[in-house]
């Protein structure tokens, strides 16, 4: 089929011409027959809706499955909590007390 813009403007007059003659035999087709000859776009189809029976039975299947993949895993013991002593505490805290001191005295 020729694109629109290689035609002719004689073509383009019987183009249009006939678009027109159709749009009438539709809407005569229309006025006989009581409904439009366009396509009507369908309505979108509806979600289906899952019952809280099916659910529960999804859900408990899920569990278990979870509770098959954390029993193969071997319970770690707690670790201990480190703690640090008041004498470390302050050993680092004059340690980085020295390091800012030099750094600042480096500035100046």
């Amino acid at each position: 089929m020729n694109s629109i813009v290689n035609l002719s403007v004689q073509k383009l007059h019987q183009v249009i011409n006939l678009k027109e003659k159709i749009e009438a035999l539709e809407n005569e087709l229309s006025q006989l027959f009581g409904s439009t000859a366009k396509p009507v776009a369908e309505a979108p189809k509806k979600r289906r809706k899952m019952s809280a029976a099916a659910r529960r039975k999804i859900g408990a299947a899920q569990k278990a499955r979870w509770a098959k993949v954390n029993a193969n895993k071997a319970a770690k013991p707690a670790k201990k909590k480190f703690t640090m002593s008041a004498a470390a505490k302050a050993k680092i805290s004059a340690a980085a007390k020295a390091r800012w001191a030099k750094y600042r005295a480096e500035k100046k």
